[in-house]
């Protein structure tokens, strides 16, 4: 006895079935992707408040030499 050929509506939901995979999987990988790109984002921040800060302590020092620099030329 030989199996009934698959009904249009059986191939149908075989084609949607694989189709639904398909964009799960690709669903998967862009969240992966959104992870990686959100703590990359935060590393890069975190990168950028330090280098701000460090930006900030040298124009600190650099005025304050800037300021002996005027002191001492004032009483020379």
């Amino acid at each position: 006895m030989t199996a009934p050929a698959p009904s249009p509506l059986d191939a149908e939901l075989a084609y949607l079935t694989r189709r639904v995979e398909e964009l799960l999987g690709v669903v998967e990988g862009l969240r992966d992707e959104n992870r990686a790109l959100k703590q990359r984002h935060e590393s890069l921040a975190n990168e950028r408040a330090s280098l701000l800060q460090k930006n900030e302590q040298v124009r600190a020092r650099v005025e304050a030499m800037i300021g002996r620099l005027k002191a001492l030329e004032h009483s020379a």
